[in-house]
């Protein structure tokens, strides 16, 4: 094989496995977890914010509330 072939061979592969790769991210539904009841400065925070990253990301936005989420990621550690 010449010298020049092999040189656009191994272009066209690499070509071809960067578009493989190249996958959106995210790829799905997208959750925040507000660990205080609904109602406080965090969920309305993450409520307002939460349709602007739909619109920037392509993926829905969800909002949980979950009141004692912060206790139980301390009991973990």
């Amino acid at each position: 094989m010449h010298p020049f072939r092999a040189i656009v061979a191994a272009t066209a592969l690499a070509a071809l496995a960067g578009a493989a790769g190249a996958q959106t991210y995210p790829n799905k539904p997208i959750r925040i977890i507000v660990p205080y009841a609904a109602g406080g400065t965090s969920d309305i925070l993450a409520r307002q914010i939460g349709p602007k990253m739909t619109e920037a990301w392509g993926q829905p936005v969800i909002v949980e509330n979950k009141p004692g989420a912060i206790a139980m990621r301390r009991a973990l550690y």
